[in-house]
């Protein structure tokens, strides 16, 4: 920034380009921060490859599709998350009630329904899910209870719940993986069948590059209405030009994924053609990625456009304000917890159809990444401030990390180091920008 001088008063400050580009696009310094990360992250274990094995297996349709379905599980339940470091707690069960929920929706649809229904009606996997969702929000309600009512520390609480859900999920079948699971079930989970291929998903994204453009408008004569400063034309086919060519980039990739040849081959003998005729098959978006995105956009919309939202991060800057202003804190703390069981219930479907069977060992060490998910996100623990898009990203990043320490062959002891030392740092950083914030 320059100082430059008038004739008529004092020094003028003029904004460097940088300042200047920022402050009309709007655009959060650490979102900029999160998503360069990310990058370097890919390329880093691509090159790696590249330099140690001859190629890069990184940066692949493959891998690129395969992390995606990995992160949205981690990506449901860090939503959830964000609201509830915001208001200054913790949640440390939240693995530990995905293995629980997952293994009774598990012996639901496995050892309960068929009994009544039969084996593959219809039904089984509505009621299973919906299950599992009443199972998750019972939870959390129970969580949410003990901490807001009886002012028990969140801590506290969910550290019983995590030794407590994990002793529980082993103790529905014995410590015995049940399985398979329904076949119309573990379509949630992704996979060639749990896709909607790429006709579809080309659909998908220009209806999403349609909604992309329907907010910018929106946003913009809502500021207009209410006097809000209007950022400038070029700003605004800036961001809706970039956030369009990152949903079809993102669809491009998903569809250049294609099915396995024995796939298509056991594919093409189901409905008797000759496999020639089929081609290439595109994955295109695996319905867990979709679910995710849909969760993130609600909870966006709910943090941002709703007096619940408004609540909790009104709570989360100053409790004693929000109590002063009648938010009836106790029931907030209550919901959020809820929802944050809600969140498990949608993540245990998506984790046991995934792995086309429930045991004991799902949901181990996620309230890990989910926690870290949220802090690297931009989620401060010292409450009031986060964002929903951030999470996600966050969880794209812990997930790059996994993925990209498994292919080039880091053993589980240096893994966890990883993760250990990048959660400290994201506190580390947290802290700082918030002291250069004051």
């Amino acid at each position: 920034m320059s100082i430059a001088q008038t004739s008529s008063g004092p020094a003028v400050q003029e904004e460097g380009p940088i300042k200047t580009f920022l402050r009309a696009t709007e655009i959060d310094t650490r979102m900029l921060g999160m998503i360069g990360a990310l990058l370097a992250i890919w390329i880093g274990f691509n090159a790696y490859g590249y330099f140690v094995n001859g190629f890069g297996a990184f940066l692949t349709y493959r891998n690129l599709w395969n992390l995606s379905v990995q992160t949205s599980s981690i990506t449901v339940m860090a939503t959830g998350m964000v609201l509830i470091i915001v208001t200054r707690n913790i949640d440390l069960s939240v693995g530990s009630m995905l293995g629980v929920t997952a293994m009774l929706m598990g012996a639901l649809q496995v050892w309960i329904l068929p009994t009544y229904l039969g084996i593959g009606h219809p039904a089984i996997w509505v009621i299973t899910v919906i299950f599992g969702l009443l199972v998750g929000c019972a939870i959390g309600t129970f969580h949410g209870y003990l901490i807001a009512y009886l002012e028990i520390p969140s801590f506290i609480v969910t550290l019983g719940g995590m030794l407590v859900w994990r002793g529980a999920a082993w103790w529905v079948a014995r410590g015995e993986t049940i399985s398979p699971l329904d076949q119309t079930f573990v379509l949630i989970g992704g996979g060639p069948y749990g896709s909607i291929g790429a006709m579809w998903s080309w659909i998908v994204a220009v209806i999403a590059c349609i909604g992309i453009v329907f907010m910018i408008m929106s946003a913009r004569r809502q500021r207009a209405r209410f006097g809000f400063p209007m950022r400038p034309m070029w700003a605004e086919y800036l961001i809706g030009g970039l956030s369009t060519m990152v949903v079809l980039g993102a669809t491009f990739v998903m569809n250049s994924y294609y099915w396995p040849k024995g796939i298509v081959r056991n594919y093409a003998k189901s409905i008797n053609v000759d496999p020639a005729t089929l081609g290439d098959i595109g994955h295109g978006w695996a319905i867990p990625v979709l679910i995710a995105l849909f969760i993130v956009m609600a909870m966006t919309f709910v943090t941002t456009r709703t007096k619940f939202g408004r609540y909790v991060f009104a709570m989360g800057g100053n409790p004693e304000a929000a109590d002063l202003a009648g938010i009836n804190t106790k029931r907030l703390t209550m919901l959020i917890f809820s929802l944050m069981g809600v969140l498990v219930g949608i993540s245990a479907a998506i984790s046991s159809a995934r792995l086309t069977s429930s045991t004991v060992a799902l949901g181990q060490f996620d309230e890990l990444y989910v926690i870290a998910a949220a802090v690297i996100g931009g989620t401060s623990l010292a409450g009031g401030s986060g964002t929903i898009y951030g999470a996600m990203i966050g969880a794209l990043i812990m997930q790059s990390l996994y993925s990209g320490m498994v292919l080039i062959g880091f053993d589980a002891a240096i893994q966890a180091m990883v993760v250990g030392i990048v959660l400290v740092l994201a506190v580390y950083i947290d802290t700082v920008y918030r002291k250069h914030a004051k």
